[in-house]
């Protein structure tokens, strides 16, 4: 024979075009696309399919360790959803918690994962910045292949003040490392959360009111100035809306190395959707909150321009009928304590296609950038990943533009008990998804095995290269006069 594996027929889509060609596999690679002649162990036909690469979802939470709330998705159930919806790879937080080792982290996190059928990297996630951490441990698991950190700039327990985010982005410009950032202004939101709470507004509806805009917007430009002072490349997670997109807009005017992400959530939820019977608005509690159909809007603009760069899931389950989960402080609880954040993995790629491609929003290879190929370069996978070209990995999905599928908790293979699409007919759908050549889910049903992903570690790149660009004649991440 002479490849393992052939898909025949389809419309090979990638991030700049689209055209009718042949993918040949062999030892979980590419060998070669185009009119193909030649024998395979098993031909896929895929008249009338996209085949396209694997989504890459830089965004992640699976296997976190919590003292209080629980995530319900390990990295075996997490990568059945990624491969249920697509997803071929997973970027995961290696989650610091205070007072922790951040090397033993990686270390239980690297022994966690060992049961994904998807390919995986971390995120280092420093919620305790001191000089054992930045000057110890940090060098050598960024050199490991670790080359994204993340820091938060609220939450009671993980956040960091100013002066350490400061020290966290001097450290990973001298390791060479992106950091990425939860941006909003933790005391505004602490406080006004105490002012809806003390007036008897706690039902889970009032939470976009508890975390404004202007608590996001601040926080961006915040974290962009202080980026820009050390010129240290950033990535701001989860842009929920137009201010804050506006304000990575105006940082990659001025040319500096400030991306953009935000999520499927964001352009299908609004803020009155929280407004549901009892308690069930618990459900769509993330942070930042949902916005209005204008952000939406401003959104889907923003990701034409090229500004608005990755799309992910910000996956991060909690059960909602368990006091581990979103009942953690009971029905009667203010949203304040609700645990924050929904699921999204397997249903990232097919509401962002029916919302974007069905619709006509955005087309195919553009879909193709949002969600892979984009995230795979930041991140530092590509072309290893995130493309549908000879020498990289076979992470493809056979992709049915035309099949309607109606999206329930069952077809999202998670751990969770709900998704936040329940009933939502999405078209466009994947049919078959292979990680490295091998079959993860084929025709509605997960046969990955676990064990089958692989880590992914990530050598130095250009694109997160710092500019040399400085406020003034003083470098002082370096300590010199440039």
């Amino acid at each position: 024979m002479d490849y393992d594996l052939l898909i025949r027929g389809g419309t090979v889509v990638s991030s700049q075009d689209m055209a009718k060609a042949d993918v040949a596999i062999s030892g979980g690679q590419i060998v070669a696309v185009g009119a193909l002649v030649g024998s395979a162990r098993e031909v896929i036909d895929a008249s009338g399919m996209f085949v396209m690469p694997g989504g890459v979802d830089t965004h992640v939470h699976l296997a976190q360790p919590s003292r209080g709330p629980e995530m319900c998705d390990d990295f075996g159930t997490g990568s059945a959803s990624a491969a249920a919806g697509g997803t071929t790879t997973v970027v995961c937080f290696a989650w610091q918690g205070k007072g922790e080792s951040l090397a033993e982290v990686v270390k239980d996190y690297h022994q966690r994962a060992r049961q994904s059928m998807v390919d995986y990297a971390f995120h280092l996630t420093i919620t305790d910045a001191t000089p054992a951490v930045l000057d110890q441990e940090l060098p050598s698991l960024v050199e490991e292949g670790n080359r994204s950190i993340k820091v938060f700039m609220t939450y009671d327990g993980v956040r960091l003040d100013d002066a350490a985010v400061i020290r966290v982005l001097a450290a990973a410009r001298r390791n060479k490392a992106l950091v990425c950032v939860h941006a909003e202004h933790h005391d505004l939101i602490s406080w006004m959360g105490e002012q809806l709470v003390a007036a008897g507004l706690t039902a889970p509806k009032y939470h976009p009111w508890g975390k404004p805009m202007i608590a996001e917007r601040e926080a961006v430009n915040r974290i962009v100035a202080l980026a820009e002072a050390l010129d240290v490349p950033i990535q701001v997670f989860h842009v929920s809306g137009k201010q804050s997109a506006e304000e990575i807009a105006r940082a990659q005017a001025r040319g500096l190395k400030v991306w953009g992400e935000t999520c499927v959530h964001y352009l299908t939820l609004v803020a009155e959707d929280l407004d549901k019977p009892g308690f069930e608005g618990a459900k769509l509690v993330f942070g930042p909150p949902a916005r209005t159909k204008a952000d939406q809007e401003a959104l889907w603009d923003y990701m034409r321009r090229g500004i608005i760069e990755v799309i992910s899931s910000d996956h991060a389950p909690t059960r909602y009928d368990d006091p581990k989960g979103k009942k953690f402080a009971g029905e009667d609880g203010p949203f304040t304590q609700i645990p924050n954040g929904i699921p999204g993995l397997a249903a990232r790629l097919p509401v962002l296609f029916t919302e974007g491609v069905t619709k006509g929003r955005i087309d195919p290879p553009t879909f193709v950038r949002l969600v892979s190929t984009n995230p795979a370069k930041l991140v530092g996978l590509h072309p290893k990943k995130g493309a549908i070209a000879p020498g990289s990995d076979a992470d493809v999905v056979v992709w049915d533009p035309k099949k309607t599928v109606t999206l329930t908790n069952a077809v999202m293979h998670h751990g969770g008990d709900y998704t936040p699409y329940e009933g939502y007919q999405a078209t466009g759908y994947p049919i078959r998804v292979l990680v490295r050549g091998v079959t993860v889910f084929d025709d509605g049903k997960v046969v990955g095995k676990a064990g089958h992903g692989k880590y992914l570690a990530r050598a130095p790149y250009e694109k997160i290269t710092p500019l040399g660009r400085f406020p003034t004649p003083f470098n002082p991440v370096d300590r010199k006069i440039v």
